[in-house]
């Protein structure tokens, strides 16, 4: 008997169901237009746009217009592409402009969906992003739809690594701009690191269209983007511990793989311990956790980690002496990306490349934080359903399934599970020979590179096929009367890798990984034609479709390069030579059964696996998925393979039988459910710490740009100024307290060291009546009269220049600091837990006072700056350079002889001055009565400045060292 739920579902359909039916009477609103829009000139479609957004400025919302609009758009791609959006294309345009995610499937023209919604909210002015997972996307995206929106009136740019401020700018200025996630992401931190208005890029973020969304906004979520510069290097302790790590043996470490951790076991610890100390690693008499070998443990835990969970060909690759990064949901290789908190590194001195110094945070941002800045975001992809709560959870955006076009003829098979690899492989040959037998497209989908080129290797060994042909045999002669059907299978396939192996040839096949992906386009091109094998790590193809009998398009622009075909009418006449040897290849690949999508195993989340099966069945063609498993593979064995192993033993079952059931697949999609779950915590996690310095940020970017559009900032310098007197007042003269415990000497002295200039305060606080108020109004007065004479000694326009220049600075230069100093409390605030304390409110609590003592340090440094600028004269100017330089010989001589490394003084950059010299910092770089050899002559030493000892280090490295 049906429930309640499933007889409304029968008669009212699904939720998707009813928001699809409510979309489609705006698809009979558009349809309507049809006649009218496709009886304009191209001129008269074109001025289309003009009127939209004259309408639109008189206030006519996009929603009024987006019937008339989407027919325009549909009817510019049909004249400029010969491509008319479908209805269900138009239901996935409409969603998109909705702040939704369309959930379409492979080969629905996802891409050409975006126009809709990306011209219509072009009308607004305000610029619209399309956001793509590589550079080859953007860039081919870019080109192929800037045909629909030149036609219309519109601009189109691109963003793509390389390219310099202006010509990002320029594509920013656009209507519609094609850009990766971590282009968008990295423009936005460098132009809050800006120190003009027109030096900034970006023109603000109102509306996103993110393509396969789910890729973006999920897998590489947990990574946040971070701009870093070197930090000291330490190339030489990364080697020294790596040469120890192989010294371990199994009791000295433990691994847990659920959770992606190693660690050292007591007998690790001790045992690492005595080979550090040997190797004069560990500093002192102390253990290997006491304070001063901190920095040992780092190196320790992160060469461990290095070792044990990490591993070539599945992690990462090597290639041309660097360590590069293999996303593991894709298998892109991630150039330029870096493992962060010293684990790149740890792996460098694993695989014996340069190491690359390590790099302190200046900017970060998590994706999460970047897209939830647009004031509109929407997605588009072929796999988002499973992941609907998290999306919602997070970014408020709601997934809606859009039906296809034609139905999907594909049929998903149950999994099968092989009790061993071995017996697995040997299935998975038989059904990739087969496959080419008969002349059916097989893409086959691996989990890393390593297993890839392992299939690889067994598909193309004339050895390996013959022996797979002779346990064929084998098994064939073991079938019954009743199964002659299977017997002939089997003989038949066997014969095909005998034939191929007696001819010395393997089975042909393309191999897709990160070590190729340059060739991903062609390789994917050739996908569906007649017999192709094509072994694909992690990444069918996003964004080319897999097209039976062949993509024509590609295979015409690989034949163009080959013959040196450079001109429009000689491609046309190469695609009109392939188009018909395409149709008839379409024809045998249909005959066959259209792409089988052969899977070596199910991967920890299941879009990534509905990803690759979504590869067959495009456009209403036939299909088949196949999931080859057994309870070896990574996720059987994680998740409880040892329970299946002894049901299959008691079950009998036999040497290269496998179990299919759809039981099974239940029991390992629930597997890969925890593992979602554990994902879907770790981002969620992230976030919420990301928040409280997201807060943080937004207050300190939002500061800098209110600094660069102000023209004159001599207001918040002031506010600056009297707040730090008011700190002053406050810590030396308690409210309420009495005249003789006041510390007038005290004050006396910050205000010298804060102001360059001799208060009278304690003549002040002796005399009778004063109060702690007077003495702040004293104070401000003098500073107040200490700028109006720099003012006039400057110039007044001068003067704000100077100081909109120090207050960026001092503001870059602490924030930096700042997300040091929040980096390591990050990682240890889990300790906190031990102690019965919630470590996010901890966190939240101490990351405010940090930010509190960040805008009181702020305060400090801008009004100490500007209160010791002098006017310098340009022959005093050159002088000083001259000192400097001095300096900074006398310094290298002096590190050389003691055999130091040698970090020479930033020398600081001059503010122009009109016509009255520089200006600079006095006691720039020598303070009056600076006596090197005399630390109590030195005054107050910035961190980061050269020491005033002359040993070329930084302050913080020398006198400055924390002890």
């Amino acid at each position: 008997m049906l429930g309640l739920g499933a007889v409304a579902k029968k008669v009212f359909g699904t939720a998707n169901d009813r928001k699809v039916k409510s979309l489609m009477r705006q698809v009979g609103a558009i349809n309507a237009r049809e006649d009218e829009v496709s009886a304009l000139s191209d001129e008269a479609l074109r001025g289309k746009t003009a009127e939209f957004r004259d309408r639109h400025a008189k206030g006519e919302s996009l929603d009024d217009m987006l019937p008339e609009a989407f027919a325009v758009a549909r009817e510019g791609a049909r004249r400029a592409l010969g491509m008319r959006p479908f209805d269900v294309q138009l239901v996935g345009g409409m969603v998109l402009h909705q702040g939704r995610i369309s959930e379409m499937k492979t080969g629905e023209g996802k891409t050409l969906v975006a126009t809709l919604p990306a011209y219509l909210n072009a009308i607004a002015g305000k610029g619209v992003h399309v956001v793509t997972v590589n550079d080859y996307l953007a860039r081919r995206d870019a080109e192929w739809m800037s045909q629909v929106y030149g036609f219309l009136g519109l601009t189109t740019g691109v963003i793509t690594p390389g390219m310099d401020d202006a010509a990002r700018r320029e594509a920013y200025a656009c209507d519609i701009t094609y850009a990766t996630n971590n282009e968008l992401g990295f423009d936005y931190l460098r132009d809050n690191m800006k120190f003009r208005l027109e030096d900034m890029t970006q023109r603000g973020h109102a509306f996103a269209i993110v393509d396969e969304v789910d890729s973006i906004l999920i897998d590489e979520a947990r990574t946040p983007l971070i701009i870093s510069g070197p930090a000291e290097d330490s190339a030489d302790t990364y080697r020294a511990v790596d040469a120890l790590i192989p010294e371990l043996s199994e009791e000295h470490y433990e691994v847990d793989e659920k959770q992606r951790s190693a660690s050292l076991t007591e007998e690790g610890n001790e045992f690492i311990e005595q080979r550090l100390r040997a190797a004069g690693l560990l500093d002192g008499e102390g253990g290997l956790y006491d304070a001063e070998n901190v920095s040992v443990v780092h190196h320790v835990n992160q060469a461990v980690r290095a070792h044990k969970l990490f591993s070539r060909d599945t992690h990462y690759i090597t290639r041309g002496g660097k360590v590069i990064i293999i996303d593991e949901f894709t298998g892109r290789m991630m150039e330029g990306r870096r493992f962060g908190d010293g684990l790149h590194q740890a792996l460098e001195a694993k695989e014996g490349v340069a190491i690359q110094p390590e790099n302190v945070t200046l900017a970060s941002i998590t994706f999460q934080n970047l897209f939830r800045l647009y004031d509109k975001l929407s997605g588009m992809t072929g796999t988002a359903m499973t992941e609907a709560d998290e999306f919602e959870s997070i970014y408020g955006l709601e997934v809606v399934e859009i039906p296809t076009n034609v139905p999907v003829a594909r049929v998903d098979e149950d999994d099968q599970v092989f009790r061993s690899g071995a017996e697995k492989g040997l299935a998975l040959i038989e059904a990739i020979a087969d496959a080419h037998r008969r002349g059916q497209p097989a893409l086959v989908g691996t989990t890393s590179i390593e297993k890839s080129e392992q299939l690889s290797a067994m598909l193309g060994t004339p050895a390996s096929l013959s022996k797979t042909a002779e346990v064929l045999r084998t098994f064939a002669a073991a079938c019954k009367k009743k199964e002659q059907e299977r017997k002939e299978y089997l003989e038949a396939t066997a014969a095909h890798l005998e034939d191929l192996a007696k001819a010395g040839k393997g089975i042909p096949h393309a191999v897709l990984n990160a070590r190729h992906h340059e060739q991903e386009a062609y390789i994917v091109a050739k996908a569906g034609k007649p017999g192709a094998v094509t072994i694909a790590t992690n990444m069918a193809g996003r964004g080319t479709d897999i097209q039976l009998g062949g993509n024509v398009d590609m295979m015409a622009r690989e034949l163009a390069t080959e013959r040196g075909v450079t001109d429009e009418a000689g491609f046309q006449a190469i695609v009109a030579e392939l188009t018909p040897l395409a149709e008839a290849d379409k024809a045998v690949a249909r005959e066959a059964g259209g792409l089988w999508v052969i899977s070596t195993e199910r991967h920890e989340s299941r879009r990534i696996d509905n990803q690759l099966r979504g590869r067959s069945g495009r456009q209403g063609d036939p299909g088949r998925s196949s999931f080859y498993l057994a309870l070896d593979d990574d996720l059987m064995r994680i998740f409880g393979s040892e329970r299946m192993d002894k049901m299959l033993k008691t079950l009998g079952l036999q040497e290269g039988e496998a179990i299919v059931h759809p039981w099974v697949n239940k029991a390992i999609e629930k597997a890969q459910g925890k593992v979602e779950a554990r994902n879907f915590d770790i981002r969620k996690n992230l976030l919420k710490f990301d928040d409280v310095m997201n807060d943080q940020r937004k207050a300190i970017f939002g500061q800098r740009r209110e600094i660069m559009e102000a023209r004159d900032v001599a207001e918040t310098v002031r506010d600056m100024r009297h707040e730090l007197v008011d700190d002053l007042v406050q810590e030396h003269i308690p409210p309420k307290a009495y005249a003789d415990q006041w510390d007038a000497e005290g004050l006396y002295a910050k205000v010298l060291e804060n102001f360059g200039k001799e208060a009278p305060v304690i003549a002040w606080a002796a005399e009778e009546g004063v109060d702690d108020e007077q003495i702040r109004e004293r104070l401000h007065k003098m500073a107040d009269e200490q700028m109006a004479q720099k003012a006039a000694a400057f110039g007044p326009d001068v003067l704000r220049q100077i100081e909109k220049s120090v207050l960026l600075q001092t503001i870059d230069h602490h924030w930096r600091e700042h997300l040091v100093t929040l980096e390591h409390l990050r990682s240890v605030i889990g300790f906190r837990g031990y102690a019965q304390r919630d470590p996010l409110n901890e966190y939240k609590s101490e990351a405010f006072e940090l930010f509190q003592a960040l805008l009181g340090r702020l305060r400090r440094d801008v009004t100490r700056q500007l209160s010791y600028v002098q006017v310098v004269s340009p022959e005093e100017q050159e002088a000083r350079r001259e000192a400097e330089r001095r300096m900074m010989e006398q310094a290298a001589a002096s590190a050389a002889a003691q055999a130091r490394p040698v970090q020479p003084a930033a020398a600081q950059p001059a503010m122009a001055g009109a016509g009255v010299g520089a200006a600079a910092p006095a006691g720039a770089p020598a303070r009056p009565g600076l006596d090197p050899a005399d630390p109590s002559t030195w005054g107050q030493v910035g961190r980061n400045e050269p020491c005033p000892c002359g040993s070329g280090q930084r302050y913080k490295n020398c006198h400055g060292k924390l002890t």
